[in-house]
């Protein structure tokens, strides 16, 4: 698919002199097939587009709303160019009878909701951009139609919520970029299904909480971006889920607390083969106040060998102290018994006498 827009660029570079006007504002080549109506000051999706037309570039205009079937005369469509205009609603079926488009940018846009509806005619859509928006929550409905969706970039909306199951429908996904929005926390189920996904670009959100299991879907992965959240501690098990062959994961810019749990962590993680923490070595500590903006691996292992030393003595002297209890409990029964056994004895010798 690159190679097609490439090809298709370069040569309406090197065709414009031979470029005929297809309508006002717009320049179109039917033998190329490429029609290009970029910052022609269109307010809606433009008609007489030629039917032949395999790229459309619509870019920076000021089209507010895409309706019902408005490409529905241009079925053989692959790549549908609509970045940075002012467009808010897309009604549903906008998008049908389209099922040559491999490429759809919706980027820089003021889209805040998807239906169900957006997605109906798109079934092999490969790359959908729909970042620099206003999406506020996803779910499963959002995304229904995109079985062959391989690449999804959420970057830089409102996102604050994802609902379990959301991108369930894309069973080919590859890449998903989620980045510079606002999630806060991640629950097992939210990537269910993504057994094909490569690349989770998550950086620049406030995650703070993470389920153990919310990565064990993904035995593809091998980018992991966790940076810039709000990460100030992690568990082995969240890491030791990812079962994929080999797995990059960025961490670098979270509030890290540099107790000796986290430096347990980390050492285990460090030593798993298939784990590589790419940025490790940046990592820095926002807690204790005393190691604040120091880096992580610069830490002085000896106050975590400190607090073991101390955690064994204080182990040892408990045993010490339970053992001698039952030393000393061991010691009173004897003597009870011995006390018992003479009084007995003493017994039987008031009785011979008697």
């Amino acid at each position: 698919m690159k190679e097609l827009l490439l090809v298709l660029l370069v040569t309406e570079v090197s065709a414009r002199s031979n470029n005929t006007r297809c309508r006002l504002g717009c320049d179109c080549r039917r033998d190329l097939r490429f029609t290009i109506c970029s910052r022609a000051n269109l307010t809606h999706p433009p008609s007489g587009v030629p039917p032949s037309t395999e790229l459309l570039d619509l870019s920076d205009n000021f089209i507010s709303i895409i309706p019902k079937k408005v490409f529905s005369k241009n079925r053989k469509l692959r790549i549908l160019l609509l970045q940075n205009n002012n467009i808010r609603v897309v009604e549903d079926g906008g998008f049908s009878q389209m099922e040559f488009l491999q490429k759809l940018d919706l980027s820089w846009n003021r889209i805040s909701t998807l239906t169900e509806g957006f997605s109906i005619g798109l079934t092999f859509l490969q790359e959908l951009q729909l970042s620099h928006n206003q999406l506020a929550n996803l779910d499963s409905r959002c995304f229904f139609h995109l079985d062959g969706l391989q690449k999804l970039n959420l970057t830089n909306n409102s996102i604050h919520a994802v609902q379990m199951r959301s991108f369930s429908s894309m069973s080919s996904l590859r890449q998903l970029h989620l980045q510079d929005n606002q999630l806060t926390s991640l629950r097992s189920g939210t990537f269910s299904m993504l057994r094909s996904l490569e690349v989770l670009n998550l950086a620049g959100n406030q995650i703070s909480d993470m389920d153990l299991s919310v990565f064990s879907p993904l035995t593809s992965m091998t980018v992991l971006n966790l940076a810039h959240n709000q990460l100030s501690t992690v568990t082995f098990k969240t890491f030791l889920s990812i079962h994929a062959y080999s797995t990059h994961i960025q961490l670098q810019g979270n509030p890290w607390n540099c107790d000796c749990d986290l430096h347990r962590v980390f050492r285990k993680l460090r030593s798993i083969q298939r784990l590589f923490l790419d940025d490790y070595s940046n990592l820095t500590c926002m807690e204790p106040p005393v190691l604040r903006n120091d880096l992580l691996m610069d830490v002085d292992s000896e106050l975590c060998i400190a607090e073991t030393v101390t955690v064994l003595i204080i182990t040892i002297t408990v045993v010490i102290t339970v053992l001698a209890a039952m030393l000393m409990g061991e010691r009173k029964k004897k003597k009870r018994r011995k006390g018992l056994h003479w009084t007995q004895q003493g017994d039987f010798s008031d009785d011979s006498d008697f």
